[in-house]
């Protein structure tokens, strides 16, 4: 199963500069963590102690977001992830 997951510009560093990467997966989360094992350091961007995803990052299949689901949330074959930074202030 080939899923596309388009790379922010301020982790593309972290993916030698790659807009986007190729993974496989049934889920975000086999999907995030298959891009961990091609580009270990995209691991502490997107992950917290315990394997969670740090608060501020959403992810988005096909332009709509995933949460609650997050990382249980199934995809398939074609489909498309964006990494999404959660932007707060006041």
């Amino acid at each position: 199963m080939s899923i596309k997951i388009n790379i922010p510009s301020y982790m593309q560093s972290f993916t030698n500069n790659m807009k986007a990467v190729e993974v496989n997966g049934s889920t975000v989360d086999e999907c995030l963590n298959h891009l961990v094992k091609q580009f270990p350091g995209m691991k502490k961007q997107l992950f917290s102690r315990g394997d969670n995803l740090f608060e501020y990052i959403i992810i988005s299949v096909n332009g709509e977001s995933a949460y609650p689901e997050q990382l249980a949330k199934p995809v398939k074959d074609g489909d498309e992830l964006n990494i999404l930074l959660l932007i707060g202030g006041g």
